[in-house]
């Protein structure tokens, strides 16, 4: 999912960014992975409503807990919201929404004032949900590197092993 977040985000950044002929392919790509992505999310929502969360750390301070809790929660609202925005402008734009070959059914009737609103909704959550991803990573690595308390490695794809106390951190040298 991060990656087809990030590779969304950055789509989307692309897809504004330019005129040029590639704006036609950037868009096929970022409308049926919006789909994909509103898909995903609530497949994991679901799994997690029946599983649960991994606990946190038992010392880890109670603000920092509650910090993760509304950051999840800001994750999942951020992954379900924008795809459904995104829907929604294109409806309000009359633009088909393909996904698999099927024309998904619009979700609002055509207005080109309502289809502005939308769209600066989504370009604003588009810079919330990187400030957030900005904020998650910065957290992840605090986690890593000063209170190594498993978190990190719990949401890590790979093994990570902080340095050990005095171990330069690769690169760095004091």
């Amino acid at each position: 999912m991060a990656i087809c977040i990030l590779a969304m985000l950055f789509i989307g950044v692309g897809m504004v960014s330019t005129l040029e002929p590639v704006y036609l392919t950037l868009v096929s790509i970022h409308k049926p992975l919006g789909i994909v992505i509103l898909l995903l999310a609530l497949l994991r929502l679901i799994v997690r409503w029946r599983h649960g969360a991994p606990p946190l750390p038992r010392g880890m301070p109670e603000p920092m807990k509650l910090a993760a809790k509304l950051s999840h929660v800001a994750f999942y609202a951020l992954m379900i919201v924008m795809p459904l925005l995104g829907w929604a402008m294109l409806s309000a734009a009359d633009y088909p929404v393909v996904f698999a070959g099927m024309h998904l059914p619009a979700i609002l009737p055509p207005n080109a004032e309502l289809h502005s609103l939308l769209w600066n909704a989504h370009r604003f959550l588009a810079f919330c949900f990187f400030a957030l991803i900005l904020l998650h990573l910065a957290a992840a690595l605090f986690h890593w590197l000063v209170r190594r308390d498993g978190v990190f490695e719990a949401m890590a794809p790979f093994p990570a092993h902080p340095p050990a106390d005095g171990e330069a951190i690769a690169g760095h040298r004091d």
